[in-house]
This record gives C-alpha cells, sequence and structure tokens, in this order.
C-alpha cells in the first residue's frame, strides 16, 4: 500500500501502538525504523524501472530530511489530538479536489518552466510535509503523490516514483534523532522491517505494471481510509472528552 501511494503508516503505526506498554515515541521511532526499509526498497524498484527526474527528487529529499529532524523533535511536545482534525479536513480537501478532475495526474504536465519556481515549490513541499512525518507521520507518502500532481504537475506515477524518495528521507531525518534516544524497538522493528521490504517490493512492482490509472484509484481508496480512520480517532475522543466532562 504505502509503495503504491503512501499511507502505510496509517496501518502499521495504531498497529504498534497496540503493543502492551508501548509509548507513542517508542511506536513512532519503530515505525519509522521499518519503514525506511520498505521506502528503500520501492525507491530502488521505482528508479531501475521507471528513472525519476533526480534533480528535482534529491534537493527536495534533503530538505525533507531536515524538515523530519525538526518535527521529530518535537514529537513527543505537542498531543496528537490537536493535528488529527486538521488532516481530516485537509484530506477531506484532497480527495474533493482529486476526484472532481479525472484528468489530473494522468500526464506530466509541469506547472512551472522556470526551474528554480519549480525546485523552490518542490523545497517548500519538502519542508513541510517532512516536518509532519517526523512529528507524526500517517499519510505522508499520500500528501507527497497529490502535492508532486497538483502543484508541481507530475503524473501519478512519476509522482509516486519521487515520492518514495523523499519519503525515504523524512524516515531516515526522524530516525537520526530517535536512534542516539534509544527509542527504536529493535526486534519488533526488525520483524517489520522485513515485512516492510516485501511489501515495498510487490506495491511498487505492481505499480509500474498498472500505471497512473492503477495510481490515481489506489489514491483515491487510501484517502478515503484515512479520512475514515482518522475521523473515527477524532470522534472517539470527542466523545471520551464530552463524558470526562460530564
Amino acid at each position: 500500500m504505502d509503495a503504491v501511494v503512501g499511507g502505510g503508516g496509517l496501518l502499521q503505526l495504531p498497529a504498534l501502538l497496540l503493543v502492551p506498554g508501548i509509548t507513542p515515541v517508542h511506536a513512532l521511532a519503530t515505525n519509522k525504523f521499518a519503514s525506511i526499509f520498505g521506502t528503500a526498497t520501492s525507491s530502488i524498484t521505482y528508479y531501475r524501472r521507471t528513472h525519476p527526474d533526480l534533480r528535482t527528487a534529491l534537493p527536495m529529499a534533503g530538505i525533507a530530511l531536515a524538515g523530519s529532524f525538526g518535527g521529530a523533535s518535537v514529537a513527543a511536545l505537542l498531543p496528537v489530538a490537536v493535528f488529527k482534525p486538521i488532516i481530516v479536513i485537509a484530506l477531506l480537501g484532497v480527495a474533493v479536489f482529486s476526484a472532481t478532475r479525472p484528468a489530473m495526474g494522468a500526464e506530466t504536465r509541469l506547472r512551472f518552466a522556470d526551474r528554480r519556481r519549480h525546485h523552490g515549490s518542490a523545497a517548500l513541499i519538502g519542508a513541510g510535509i517532512g516536518f509532519y512525518d517526523g512529528m507524526l507521520g500517517p499519510g505522508t507518502g499520500t500528501f507527497l503523490v497529490i502535492s508532486l500532481v497538483s502543484v508541481l504537475g507530475y503524473n501519478f506515477l512519476e509522482a509516486s516514483a519521487k515520492a518514495k524518495i523523499v519519503n525515504f528521507a523524512t524516515n531516515l531525518g526522524a530516525l537520526l534523532l530517535f536512534v542516539p534516544h534509544g527509542a527504536v524497538l529493535w526486534g519488533l522493528g526488525a520483524v517489520l522491517a522485513a515485512a516492510n521490504m516485501a511489501g515495498g517490493y510487490l506495491g511498487s512492482r505492481t505499480a509500474i505494471a498498472h500505471g497512473t490509472g492503477f495510481v490515481r484509484v489506489a489514491f483515491l481508496a487510501v484517502v478515503g481510509v484515512l479520512i475514515l480512520r482518522l475521523g473515527f480517532d477524532v470522534w472517539n475522543e470527542s466523545l471520551r472528552g464530552w463524558f470526562t466532562t460530564r
């Protein structure tokens, strides 16, 4: 799922939080450790078969790495509940925007002829989404894909290939902070890493084989699941808060 269009953390991070005794920071760090193996595998597979333009992807990845490090540094300080309603609203906007524009992302039509504006926009996307990924994470790949399609003008397949390279960097940026602080659960992380590598390979091969149309449909499906999952969390937290005050 993550290799095709992002959103793997939607499944993996909540699953880690079900482990008895695990703290949110340990879950986030272990999720990043496992995910970096999946994004590395899918990045290599995409690169070997689609040859994405690294002149955009690599600088964007470098800035996203710095943003992710910054996000990870405040991950333990900010309550996740504050951000979830904002993310749900943003995803609803993304879903409506994408569903009502069926031609969007069907083929690459770069928005900016000026390379400086193109790379500047890519840098802003990388910094913002990188910070979000280090701080919270779920849906990062999905946000990267829609940004690369809607802001820069790539087709869905090219956007997915570049998103994996950037997502690898955001995982690495967060790990540069988490590993020295001993936040990664290595045994559990190793099992998840092996599974992520297998999933990353199969997912990227599937996306390449079926093309942009398949990736667009998968993208809309993942956004829908993200909205339902995070919306359910917001609803539950609101109910708990309401009963607590009564």
